[in-house]
């Protein structure tokens, strides 16, 4: 990752001072890119156009408030979902003031968000947890429209995950819909449902099937005082996730 400022004072430096004269530059630019939280040159041109530098969590509700708005209209449900988050978050109330502003400059659906993106994407779970939040977001109002889908895919491929694994985490979310049509799964629902690719090693296929099974498995449900349809439909995905496991494996000769 390039600072701007650390290069632009080595580079000054170096003009005026040879060696010693960058190194100096280059500390000093450090020192203001750290003071300015400048990470690239898309953060400059955000600053010379008047705009904060955002924060992790300033990120979230930016996408969150982009979803919100993208099919045209920001209903109640939209709201409460963003509260939930924040509630999610245990923000504190400048915090949450900061979230407030950040959805509703996420509206304007204006901002250049590539390069906030790939910076969370080496956070451990950073990518997957903002998917989910996201995916949580687009559910709020019952319905997942293309343009909210399209958002996600994109955003998805910045954080370094596949078109599949974005899908796949819809399935915590989006009202049930079975992978099974007409008694049959076909191989395209399997590794929709599993999150994988065609080609994705065997080893990746098993990981991504035991924590699918773990997450949803019907016993977590009964533990945890979960309600009969809920226990019916995690009975259900249990049993598609192994139908879809065992396709794949078939499939593949494993």
């Amino acid at each position: 990752m390039w600072w701007p400022s650390t290069v632009i004072g080595a580079g000054a430096g170096f003009a005026v001072a040879s060696i010693p004269g960058a190194l100096l530059g280059a500390l000093l630019g450090q020192a203001m890119d750290r003071r300015l939280r400048l990470q690239g040159w898309e953060d400059v041109r955000e600053r010379l156009g008047g705009r904060p530098a955002l924060r992790d969590e300033e990120l979230l509700f930016v996408l969150l408030g982009r979803l919100a708005k993208s099919d045209g209209r920001v209903v109640e449900g939209h709201i409460q979902q963003a509260r939930q988050e924040m509630s999610r978050l245990d923000l504190a109330e400048p915090a949450r003031m900061r979230a407030i502003a950040a959805f509703n400059r996420g509206k304007s659906g204006k901002e250049r968000l590539g390069h906030y993106l790939r910076r969370i994407r080496v956070q451990p779970h950073g990518a997957e947890g903002t998917l989910r939040a996201c995916w949580r977001m687009v559910w709020a109002d019952g319905k997942a429209g293309r343009q909210e889908r399209d958002l996600l895919l994109g955003w998805g491929q910045q954080l370094g995950l596949s078109r599949n694994q974005v899908q796949a985490l819809s399935l915590e979310y989006e009202p049930r819909r079975s992978s099974i049509e007409g008694g049959v799964m076909t191989y395209a629902a399997a590794l929709r449902l599993l999150g994988v690719e065609p080609d994705t090693e065997a080893d990746k296929v098993k990981q991504a099937y035991r924590r699918l099974l773990s997450r949803h498995h019907p016993d977590k449900l009964v533990g945890s005082g979960a309600s009969e349809a809920k226990v019916r439909e995690a009975t259900e995905l249990t049993r598609e996730l192994h139908q879809a496991y065992a396709m794949i494996r078939k499939r593949r000769g494993l």
